[in-house]
């Protein structure tokens, strides 16, 4: 979502929290577990066999998608195959804040079940609700009345979410306001997002918080620091953007989603190098997408895979079109063969290697 970003290499090693089974369904979230704490760990990897877990539903981003109004987008990602769509509120597709979205939202349900397409809502829109500000105001604005503005797109977002039938709702945390300290940072964040939980555990619906490189909660160790603030509510999961784990994470790609497995209600993928924070097309960066998609299976992840490729909106249907059959042959590579995978490492929320102070 932004210009290409040199990211500060993280350590190579951290703990992990459990991988596990779990079912997002039409996004109704269950109770999450607590990760336990473990302190003796052996090298011993167990081996599961993926063969019989149901496929992987694959979308494409709308975001990617911006020049395309929004039915001929959805029936363009229909007749590629997509199983579903990553719906970014905006202006040019599906606005938020007109007066006559509850309207346009009804329609566009019925639309999504036509086309038989799933969709996660998401709310990067640049400047849906300042038209100076890239992502403006934040959940971490000094100005309590701009905080109050984003917690507003958030709580529509949840409602439109549910009247689509939406697996979740995406946010993320924002960047630090200039002289901002930490600590301030992150009980603004928390109690921004009050309201907004309240909201989503009414509706039954998940609410995926996404690491952003450059944001306060930029890591999964920050997500955990996040989860336990707000004393690890049912409805507080994650959005794991797969190139973000190749770009700053310690740990590879595919062990980021066995850590993240137990909280995980969303994902974003598109391909990234190590360090540079920019969304790159499938084959032009340096992850291995089959151990990826092997370790969603692995651990059952039933919601959208979402490709993410917001600065490529300007050949978006050329994107779309190659996207989906690379996801496929890596799929179909990953389900030749069985997926290690690693034991527990504990909560990573415990150590502050690659975690925001």
């Amino acid at each position: 979502m932004s210009h290409p970003t040199s990211v500060p290499a993280r350590p190579t090693e951290a703990p992990r929290a459990p991988g596990g089974p779990h079912d997002t369904g039409t996004g109704r979230a269950t109770a999450l577990s607590q990760a336990p704490d473990v302190t003796d760990v052996t090298d011993v990897t167990e081996v599961t066999d993926v063969a019989d877990d149901i496929p992987l539903r694959f979308g494409y981003g709308t975001n990617g998608l911006a020049d395309l109004r929004l039915d001929d987008a959805l029936a363009l990602l229909a007749d590629l195959g997509y199983d579903g769509v990553g719906l970014t509120l905006d202006h040019m597709h599906l606005d938020p804040l007109a007066p006559d979205v509850a309207a346009r939202t009804r329609r566009l349900a019925q639309r999504l079940d036509t086309l038989g397409l799933q969709v996660t809502v998401e709310t990067g829109a640049r400047y849906v609700l300042d038209p100076r500000r890239k992502h403006g105001p934040s959940l971490l604005d000094p100005d309590p009345d701009d905080r109050a503005r984003r917690v507003d797109l958030l709580i529509r977002a949840v409602r439109i979410a549910t009247d689509l039938g939406a697996h979740a709702v995406h946010c993320f945390s924002g960047v630090t306001p200039p002289e901002t300290d930490p600590e301030t940072a992150w009980h603004r964040l928390a109690d921004a997002l009050t309201p907004v939980l309240d909201a989503a555990t009414t509706a039954g619906l998940p609410l995926a918080v996404e690491p952003e490189p450059g944001h306060l909660l930029a890591t999964l160790a920050d997500f955990h620091r996040l989860r336990h603030l707000l004393g690890d509510p049912a409805h507080l999961g994650l959005t794991l953007d797969i190139g973000h784990c190749q770009c700053l994470e310690p740990l590879s790609p595919a062990d980021c989603v066995h850590a993240a497995a137990p909280w995980l209600r969303h994902v974003q993928i598109e391909d990234m190098r190590r360090g540079i924070h920019e969304h790159l097309p499938f084959g032009e960066g340096e992850i291995d997408f089959p151990s990826v998609l092997a370790a969603l299976r692995a651990n059952r992840y039933r919601g959208l895979t979402v490709v993410e490729l917001p600065r490529h909106s300007h050949a978006g249907p050329h994107f779309a079109e190659r996207s989906l059959p690379f996801l496929h042959r890596a799929a179909a590579t990953a389900a030749r063969s069985p997926v290690p995978v690693p034991p527990p490492h504990g909560d990573p929320s415990a150590t502050p290697e690659g975690s925001n102070p």
